[in-house]
């Protein structure tokens, strides 16, 4: 019996896939549940597993564009596995080390066209090739008066490597940079700017990060405390937490975060669903988890869909200040950025302090100038002053230590 293999949709309004790569070659032999193809959607790039095991037939090539119920490939189900045949990969022959031989040395000879040991000193000093000098010596060697009357070309290839390459993007990159361009086109986005003292997060992390990764089994990062900062503030200013639809604002009673990370596909930006209700632990557990399914090339459409609000933290790359570009259609996003230790006056005193730029771009369309400056102070404010505003006096009992 032949099983006709047809894609099935990743999610709502999804109604075509791109064949990333196939994990299997024409008439492998497949077990049930194996993955024999990546597809990339728009959104996620995601496995494709056999639904039967027995002898497969493919139907696309890598690159090709297929809509949602397409047939990709024939599974005959009636094959017997092969003698020796195995789902894993085989391993490669080992193949016996080839033993260059060295060239032999060609005798050089003033006569031959070469340049002279003087000249040859001359031209690598300007970083002229002897290819590129004609020689006016006897049989058309190259003199030292030739190399050094020689000037260098200006943007003339030197024999270094020049090669380039054409590839497709994926669907999932292609509709990335359709987003941003669309963003950039169609809202009115702006970006304001603050600073952030860091020290009193790093003096609780220093107090409590053993105690917290002891008991939780999660580390005591700083995207807890960006999170939890970013919740209050949205209650505070509900317009940075609102979406334009046409001639309609979207407000929203919850606060599901975007966060980005990087995953193997390029950038992507799951959703902590409801993170008012979440504490530490809860927040610090939800981002390791989505990280590591975005890692593996796991993270489900679902999982990056419905976001009011994005943060994005592009210090871990070194970033020193950036303009992060709004995740539509949401209305804001914070940038986080790398700490410094920068001189700062405190009390009339120049201290070193860590500090982190932040950064909050909103669409003007919905945002007020009014509303984002406040909003990004109450981000600041939380952040410089956890124990009192993030942990109402509590630190341990905040930690759930």
């Amino acid at each position: 019996m032949i099983l006709e293999m047809k894609v099935p949709s990743p999610g709502e309004s999804i109604t075509e896939v791109e064949i990333a790569a196939w994990l299997v070659e024409d008439g492998d032999y497949v077990e049930k549940d194996q993955p024999i193809a990546e597809v990339d959607s728009d959104k996620a790039t995601l496995e494709l597993p056999a639904e039967e095991s027995g002898i497969i037939t493919l139907k696309a090539e890598e690159g090709d564009a297929v809509e949602v119920g397409a047939i990709v490939c024939l599974i005959d189900m009636d094959a017997k596995k092969p003698e020796g045949a195995s789902t894993t990969e085989t391993p490669k022959e080992v193949e016996t080390p080839k033993v260059e031989t060295p060239p032999k040395e060609e005798k050089t000879t003033y006569a031959s066209g070469l340049a002279s040991p003087a000249a040859k000193k001359v031209l690598a000093e300007k970083g002229i090739s002897t290819s590129e000098i004609k020689g006016t010596g006897k049989d058309g060697r190259i003199t030292k008066d030739d190399a050094v009357k020689a000037v260098p070309s200006m943007g003339t290839p030197t024999g270094g490597s020049r090669g380039s390459e054409k590839s497709k993007l994926s669907m999932l990159r292609r509709k990335v940079a359709e987003r941003l361009v669309t963003v950039k086109n169609e809202t009115a986005m702006l970006t304001t700017f603050n600073e952030v003292d860091m020290k009193p997060i790093f003096d609780l992390r220093k107090e409590f990060k053993e105690d917290f990764k002891t008991k939780h089994g999660v580390g005591l990062g700083f995207m807890s405390f960006f999170t939890l900062a970013v919740v209050r503030a949205l209650k505070m200013y509900p317009d940075v937490n609102s979406m334009l639809d046409g001639d309609y604002k979207i407000s929203h009673d919850f606060q599901d975060i975007s966060i980005a990370v990087s995953g193997p596909k390029g950038l992507m930006v799951p959703v902590i669903r409801n993170a008012e209700n979440l504490t530490f632990r809860g927040i610090e557990s939800e981002v390791k988890r989505l990280a590591i399914r975005a890692r593996d090339g796991q993270i489900t459409v679902d999982e990056m869909t419905g976001g009011t609000f994005t943060i994005t933290n592009g210090g871990v790359f070194g970033s020193m200040l950036s303009t992060p570009i709004i995740n539509p259609p949401q209305s804001g996003i914070l940038g986080m950025h790398n700490i410094v230790e920068r001189p700062v006056a405190i009390n009339g005193e120049v201290v070193i302090r860590p500090i982190m730029y932040v950064a909050l771009s909103y669409d003007h369309r919905i945002i007020d100038g009014k509303e984002s400056v406040g909003f990004l102070v109450a981000v600041k404010e939380a952040l410089e002053n956890p124990i009192e505003i993030l942990m109402e006096n509590n630190p341990k009992k905040a930690l759930e230590l």
